[in-house]
C-alpha cells in the first residue's frame, strides 16, 4: 500500500487535470475557441504524461530493443490521435488535407530539429560536470545503426511524395509493412539491458507484478480515452483559434499541436539525460521518430480513405514544399549519426536551421533551407561514406555489417 501512496498521486493528478476535458467532451459543451484551445490542450498534455509513464512502466515486463520501440511508438499517440483526425476528416472535407500535412511535418521537424538538439546539450552539460573536462559528443551503442538503417530507408521512399504530389494508399501501406518489419526486426534483438526508469515510472514499475499489471493497464485504458475524446475538439479549437486571433491556421496546426502533445517525450527524454542516460535519451527519440516517419506517414492516407477520400491524398504547392524541408532535415539527421556519434555542432546545427524556418518563412525560405540540409547532408555522406552502405543494409541484415570505426578525437563516451 505504501508503494501505491506514492505511486498513485502523480497520475491521479493529470488525471485532475483532464477532468474539464473529459466533462466538456461528454456533456457536449460548446467552448469558445481560445478556451477549447486551453481546456482540451491541458487534457491532451495530462493523458500523455500518464500513457508516457505507462509505457515506461511496462519496460518491467517487456524487456530489449521491442520495449524502447513500444515507448515511442505509445509516447506519440496523442500527436497521432490528432493528425489522424485531420487525415480522417480531409476524406470529406478536403480543406483539412493542409492540415493533416502541416501537423506531420511540424511534429517530425519538432522532434529531430527541438528534441534531438536539447537532449544533446543537455547531456554533453552533464557529461561534461561529470568528467571534470569538455565531452564533445555522445557515442550512442552500435545497436541503434538498425534505427537509423530504417530512418535512411524511410527518408528515402519519403522522397516519392513530392515526386508524385501525393500520398498515395500504396505507399502508405508500404510505410506501414516498412513499421511492422521494423517491430519485427527490433523484437529479434539479443539487447536485454534494463534502463534505468525514473519519477513516477519508477515508482509504477517498483510495484509487484500483480499490483503493477493492472495500475499500468488502468493507466494505459484511461489515458487513451481521454486523448482519443480530446483529439477532436483539440484539432477544432486550434482551427477556430487561428480564425479569431488571425494567426496562420497551417502554422498553429503545424507547432502547436505537436508541441503539446509531444511534451511527455520531451521531457522524459530531457530527465534521461540529466541522469547521464544519454544513450536511451537519443535512442528513443530516434525510435520516435522511426515510428513518426513510417507508422504517421503511412496511416494517413488509410484514414483519408475511412473519412470519404479517394486512395490518394492531393497535395498542393505548400505541402510539397514541407514535406521535401522535412525529408531533407531528416536525412541530414541519418547523415550525422553515420558514425554512431552526436557532436555538440551538429546539435546546435540542427537547431540552428530549425530555428531559421521561422525567419525565412514562404516559399524560398523553404527551398532554401531544404537545399542547405540536403548539401551538409550529401558532403557527411561523402565524408563517412564506409559507414553508409552497413547503415543503408542494416534493416535487410540478420547481423549488419559492421561499420569501419571512426576517428577517436576528443570524443568521450557519454554512458560511462
Amino acid at each position: 500500500m505504501a508503494g501505491m501512496r506514492k505511486a498513485l498521486p502523480p497520475v491521479l493528478g493529470c488525471l485532475l487535470v483532464a477532468v474539464p476535458a473529459l466533462v466538456s467532451r461528454l456533456l457536449g459543451v460548446q467552448l469558445a475557441p481560445q478556451l477549447g484551445l486551453l481546456v482540451f490542450g491541458a487534457g491532451v498534455v495530462a493523458a500523455s504524461f500518464v500513457l508516457a509513464w505507462a509505457a515506461e512502466s511496462a519496460e518491467a515486463d517487456i524487456s530489449g530493443g521491442l520495449a524502447i520501440a513500444i515507448l515511442a511508438v505509445i509516447a506519440v499517440l496523442p500527436e497521432y490521435a490528432v493528425d489522424l483526425y485531420f487525415a480522417y476528416t480531409a476524406g470529406h472535407n478536403p480543406e483539412y488535407v493542409q492540415y493533416a500535412a502541416a501537423n506531420m511535418t511540424g511534429s517530425n521537424r519538432l522532434l529531430l530539429g527541438l528534441g534531438w538538439s536539447a537532449v544533446v546539450v543537455v547531456s554533453l552539460i552533464v557529461a561534461s560536470r561529470r568528467a571534470g573536462k569538455p565531452v564533445s559528443a555522445i557515442v550512442l551503442d552500435s545497436r541503434y545503426r538498425l534505427e537509423l538503417g530504417f530512418l535512411l530507408v524511410a527518408s528515402l521512399l519519403a522522397l516519392i511524395v513530392p515526386l508524385t504530389g501525393r500520398i498515395h494508399l500504396v505507399f502508405g501501406l508500404m510505410m506501414l509493412g516498412l513499421f511492422v518489419y521494423y517491430l519485427v526486426r527490433v523484437s529479434g534483438g539479443d539487447d536485454d539491458e534494463t534502463e534505468e526508469l525514473v519519477g513516477p515510472a519508477a515508482r509504477i514499475a517498483a510495484l509487484p507484478a500483480r499490483t503493477r499489471r493492472p495500475v499500468v493497464i488502468a493507466m494505459f485504458v484511461g489515458a487513451a480515452v481521454a486523448i482519443l475524446l480530446c483529439a477532436e475538439p483539440f484539432a477544432e479549437s486550434l482551427i477556430g483559434s487561428g480564425e479569431a486571433l488571425g494567426v496562420d491556421r497551417f502554422l498553429l496546426v503545424q507547432w502547436l499541436a505537436p508541441l503539446a502533445s509531444e511534451a511527455p517525450e520531451f521531457i522524459v527524454a530531457l530527465i534521461f539525460a540529466i541522469r547521464g542516460r544519454a544513450g536511451m535519451a537519443i535512442g528513443m527519440l530516434i525510435s520516435a521518430k522511426v515510428n513518426q516517419w513510417t507508422l504517421l506517414v503511412g496511416s494517413l492516407p488509410v484514414a483519408y480513405l475511412l473519412g470519404g477520400g479517394d486512395s490518394a491524398m492531393v497535395l498542393d504547392a505548400r505541402q510539397v514544399e514541407e514535406i521535401v524541408l522535412t525529408a531533407a532535415q531528416t536525412l541530414m539527421g541519418v547523415a550525422i549519426l553515420l558514425t554512431l556519434r552526436f557532436r555538440l555542432w551538429a546539435a546546435l546545427a540542427l537547431f540552428g536551421l530549425f530555428a531559421v524556418q521561422f525567419a525565412i518563412p514562404g516559399t524560398q525560405g523553404r527551398l532554401l533551407l531544404s537545399a542547405v540540409y540536403l548539401a551538409v547532408a550529401a558532403v557527411l555522406f561523402v565524408v563517412h561514406r564506409r559507414q553508409l552502405w552497413p547503415t543503408l543494409s542494416a534493416p535487410f541484415r540478420r547481423r549488419p555489417v559492421e561499420a569501419p570505426a571512426a576517428p577517436q578525437r576528443d570524443l568521450v563516451d557519454v554512458e560511462l
